[in-house]
């Protein structure tokens, strides 16, 4: 049985760009919706259930990151979204990831390598469902618990909600504790495409996660810096333990 056709929505004011990405993409079989402003994609994307979005930061109304939170809250909660801007400084890419956004493209883009991005995507989300057959369902490290069966993570007891390539990152990172990954190596694993030198959106990823888990994100535990190298996992308590 053929797997079903994934669906995408791309939102951009920009009628050229919106025709090329959806050219792009329906060539590799995708069906694919578009919008030019915001109020309608999130209409859209509340009546197609999209297993994606392309979502342009700058657009009349309300803007890409505003239909971001709003997308946040609704049924696209765990939908990938990527970021399309002509802005490329690090404090706008923070702010876009910080505000739910899971990938960031710059314009002008290739769009073969928009399409590699978002088949990246695709081919995480189908595969993060459930864990190895020979994996403990759940992870334990000094009170932080990550449930790989029910895509939870609880901090003390207390659920701890995370986007959901915070939660992946969390998992490659724990998974292999005390293993420490290079900045590229751990991109590659998360996202599943080459990070082309810019792993500014790891580096997002990893601050907003820390701020989520560690009693002290200024200081962390658990996701350390190895200066020069990349990350590691290292349990406060030096050791873990897996809970069936």
């Amino acid at each position: 049985m053929s797997r079903p056709t994934a669906g995408i929505l791309v939102v951009d004011d920009e009628r050229e760009i919106t025709e090329l990405i959806r050219l792009y993409l329906e060539r590799e079989g995708f069906a694919v919706h578009t919008s030019d402003n915001g109020i309608d994609a999130i209409r859209i994307a509340e009546t197609v259930s999209p297993d994606l979005i392309i979502l342009d930061v700058s657009l009349g109304g309300a803007d890409g990151i505003e239909v971001c939170r709003t997308l946040r809250q609704g049924s696209c909660a765990n939908v990938p979204i990527l970021f399309l801007s002509c802005k490329s400084e690090d404090a706008d890419i923070i702010y876009g990831l910080t505000e739910g956004g899971d990938d960031y493209v710059t314009k002008p883009f290739s769009p073969s390598q928009l399409v590699a991005r978002v088949q990246a995507h695709l081919r995480r989300r189908r595969t993060r469902e459930r864990p190895p057959e020979d994996e403990q369902p759940v992870l334990n490290f000094s009170g932080l618990e990550i449930d790989l069966k029910r895509l939870e993570v609880r901090r003390g007891g207390e659920p701890v909600p995370l986007s959901v390539k915070e939660f992946e990152l969390l998992t490659v990172l724990a998974r292999q504790p005390n293993r420490v990954f290079p900045l590229d190596e751990l991109y590659r694993l998360v996202w599943h495409t080459d990070s082309m030198g810019d792993t500014r959106t790891l580096m997002v990823h990893v601050s907003n996660l820390r701020k989520k888990i560690e009693p002290d994100p200024a200081n962390p535990v658990f996701i350390q810096t190895v200066r020069g190298f990349g990350y590691r996992f290292a349990p406060d308590s030096g050791c873990a333990r897996a809970e069936g």
